[in-house]
């Protein structure tokens, strides 16, 4: 069907963050996508039949986009601040992180830990990894620096605590509080199968959680998920990127030649470069070799819709204020270690640690016009919910699951969950789960890993940009290359320059 300067493998956001690069830089370039749509799981979806919302059904915030990406593109996009960090319910209290109040959330501590030594630990340790992160954010968008001089970088301390040592006996030793160790662990176990206390997997997890941008906050992109995949594909199509949907690639050569079927039809294509935004192991079984190992996503994602917000036992939060920000259920360190070993022995945890938060409570736009004022939507992201325990029985698991989370959220609650969830107009409650066997199933991630593979440091001596494979026409530009990780562009962007040169 033709010869072109790029053939991209996979429409995800990556994918088109590099064909827009790449079409700007005047190359003609060919996006071709399994799905009728663009965007990967960076999607909005209206999952309940009748129920005007648009969902971030898979991932649900951005972080790691660097600004430097929106300028360079020209996206047409608003990214909301969220006031609240985050609040942990514990008792009839809890621990409310305000951005805009320090004496509040000063109070806060205070209240949960009975004294000021972990809010003045927590605004020392989270003072060294702001540092950390204006250091680290540049290099994520240039070839890969050398261990030493990553190092010197972000300096000694921020490197034993972060890089040398488990992030576990680190906040072990910094903090005294059981609940606020567990606070700063969850960014170390999003997505991450992982012992903090022994596994540096964890730190990883935890760097790319607290550097997005050199700032580490976790913003609201206004209209849903889908807007930032819609901006990159108008952007890419704006400077002349050719994307075809519907086009599932069944092979690909080192000679840069990639098969895809359309309508059970083949054709061929050919590519000074293929840039592969899809996971490592896809991509493995295209080349027509074995996969180096399948990856294990760790996860349980939940959608709902509620009718109203649930009230708290804590009558001196807002549960406005308690919900906008990443509400923290059942993970204390303790809680935390426990869910780990449970799922470790095959047992899907009794009190899964989860958090929540609600994207309408920042940007009403998802909600459709009727629903404004009357509904909010809810995202759930289960910890420790490792693909193995939903092998033998995807569907049956998957309730177990949701079942134990829902009853997670409602002993912190002051009512049941269930009783705020919006009904459809069929009269099913709006509540969707999706597991990391679903996420193979439907997305085509193996082992539903979201990361795709396990997570790398942010740097390397062999050099290059971290997109290089075995082969020298094709490279990575998605969420298995060397850095990015979620919902980031970087890989996309740094695929692109390797195949430009810069």
């Amino acid at each position: 069907m033709g010869t072109y300067d790029v053939v991209v493998a996979g429409g995800g956001h990556n994918g088109l963050v590099a064909a827009a690069y790449l079409a700007r830089a005047g190359r003609r370039v060919l996006v071709l996508e399994k799905q009728d749509h663009t965007g990967g799981l960076a999607i909005s979806a209206q999952p309940f039949p009748g129920v005007d919302v648009r969902l971030s059904r898979y991932s649900y915030l951005v972080s790691l986009l660097p600004t430097k990406i929106v300028k360079d593109l020209g996206l047409k996009l608003e990214l909301r601040r969220r006031r609240y960090a985050s609040y942990t319910p514990v008792g009839t209290t809890g621990l409310l992180v305000d951005g805009e109040d320090a004496d509040r959330t000063r109070a806060s501590f205070r209240a949960v830990t009975g004294g000021e030594a972990d809010h003045a630990a927590w605004e020392a340790f989270y003072g060294m990894t702001a540092q950390a992160a204006q250091a680290l954010a540049p290099t994520l968008l240039a070839p890969l620096r050398p261990a030493a001089e990553v190092e010197k970088l972000v300096g000694a301390e921020a490197w034993r605590d972060l890089f040398a040592r488990p992030i576990g006996e680190v906040v072990e030793e910094r903090f005294a509080d059981d609940v606020v160790r567990g606070v700063v662990l969850t960014d170390a176990l999003i997505g991450t199968f992982a012992d903090p206390a022994t596994d540096l997997l964890a730190n990883r997890c935890f760097l790319y959680h607290v550097i997005g941008d050199g700032t580490g906050e976790w913003n609201v992109p206004v209209g849903g998920m889908g807007a930032v995949s819609g901006a990159l594909e108008s952007a890419a199509r704006a400077a002349g990127a050719e994307i075809r949907t519907g086009a599932e690639i069944i092979g690909i050569a080192p000679s840069g030649e990639v098969t895809f079927r359309t309508d059970d039809r083949e054709h061929t294509v050919t590519g000074g470069h293929v840039l592969v935004n899809l996971p490592p192991a896809t991509l493995d079984r295209l080349l027509g070799g074995e996969p180096g190992g399948t990856p294990e996503g760790a996860q349980l994602k939940v959608n709902m819709v509620l009718s109203r917000l649930p009230r708290l036992k804590d009558q001196d939060v807002d549960p406005a204020a308690a919900f906008s920000g990443t509400f923290h259920i059942n993970e204390s360190r303790d809680q935390l270690a426990r869910a780990h070993a449970q799922a470790a022995r095959g047992e899907i945890p009794d009190l899964p640690p989860a958090e929540v938060y609600c994207h309408s409570l920042t940007d009403p736009s998802i909600l459709g016009p009727g629903l404004r004022g009357k509904a909010e939507t809810m995202t759930l992201f289960g910890l420790h919910m490792p693909a193995r325990l939903f092998r033998e029985d995807p569907d049956g698991a998957r309730e177990r699951a949701l079942s134990a989370t829902l009853a997670s959220i409602n002993e912190v609650l002051a009512e049941p969950i269930e009783d705020c969830l919006l009904r459809a107009p069929d009269g099913t409650l709006c509540v969707e789960a999706k597991s990391p066997v679903d996420l193979e199933n439907e997305a085509g991630l193996p082992g539903g890993h979201i990361f795709h593979r396990d997570l790398s440091w942010p740097y390397g001596e062999e050099g290059g940009w971290g997109v290089e494979t075995g082969h020298e026409r094709i490279l990575l530009c998605g969420a298995g290359a060397r850095r990015g990780g979620g919902v980031s562009g970087i890989p996309g962007h740094n695929a692109a320059m390797a195949v430009l040169g810069r």
